[in-house]
């Protein structure tokens, strides 16, 4: 018996990192997964992204647990898209009981020097992704009438303060209040909305050379062990980064059972960086 038998979750930017970490502890859980993720570039962003091979892996994983998995290729700022995969997902698989708005990109930028791209894709997919997210999603929810979780990766980029980050952070922390405001207009329903800030995450949107330069401007090219040196620097714990299972896990605690009088909250996973940071 898992703590999630007979549940749906719903997942963006499931194909990788965070997102393929929480499709595989939900369906360890007994959950079935709806799977959502772009597959395809994004120009502003120095890294590269998913890839259908990722979504596929992330498929071969979740099956391996002898759980139902619904897959597609969808860029989390088409709401048609996303209506329609939910929509095929609840047909196939029966109901929806959790939504992760999970994905998100990040790139660095002075913010004098940003062009208008980098500032509105980086909006678009951060924070109206996630609006997209739950508009598509909470209509079925609301539907079925068994209540359920929402939960919203932000960042601890929303409550402390980093150079070369207004457009992430902005994004990050506008995510806040919209959770709020949901969680408030979705009580009624008995559906939960709550946030979760991780500190940096070692995943493939961090791990590449614009974000080690980012951290480490004093070197021509620095690695992620010169990153490292830096990052440990930034949280009371002695720990450079995190991995996807550290949020999974306070994901799971707020989809569960374990969260069910949880919501509107900020949960930070941080390793005690805002601890550093707090006047």
């Amino acid at each position: 018996m898992g703590s999630l038998d007979g549940k749906v979750a719903f997942i963006t930017g499931a194909a990788r990192g965070q997102g393929r970490s929480h499709a595989v502890r939900l369906a360890a859980e007994g959950a079935d997964i709806i799977a959502v993720d772009i597959c395809a570039p994004v120009s502003t962003i120095g890294y590269q992204t998913a890839t259908p091979e990722d979504l596929a892996e992330t498929v071969r994983q979740v099956e391996a647990l002898d759980r139902r998995i619904i897959a597609s290729e969808v860029d989390i700022r088409d709401l048609a898209g996303l209506t329609a995969a939910v929509n095929a997902g609840v047909a196939e698989l029966g109901r929806l009981d959790i939504v992760l708005a999970n994905a998100g990109i990040f790139s660095p930028a002075l913010t004098i020097e940003m062009d208008e791209e980098t500032w509105s894709t980086m909006i678009d997919i951060n924070l109206t992704g996630a609006w997209k997210t739950v508009r598509a999603t909470a209509p079925s929810m609301i539907a079925a009438g068994n209540g359920g979780s929402i939960v919203i990766t932000s960042s601890l980029a929303a409550i402390t303060a980093h150079e070369n980050m207004a457009h992430y952070s902005a994004s990050k922390a506008g995510l806040v209040g919209f959770m709020k405001v949901v969680a408030r207009e979705l009580a009624q329903y008995s559906i939960r909305v709550n946030s979760v800030h991780p500190t940096t995450v070692a995943t493939d949107m961090i791990l590449h050379d614009q974000f080690f330069k980012l951290f480490r401007p004093d070197l021509e090219n620095p690695t992620r062990e010169d990153f490292e040196v830096a990052g440990i620097t930034l949280n009371a714990l002695p720990v450079a980064a995190l991995e996807s299972s550290d949020v999974t896990e306070a994901v799971l605690y707020l989809v569960a059972d374990s969260g069910r009088y949880v919501t509107g909250s900020t949960l930070v996973i941080d390793a005690g960086s805002s601890l550093l940071t707090a006047g």
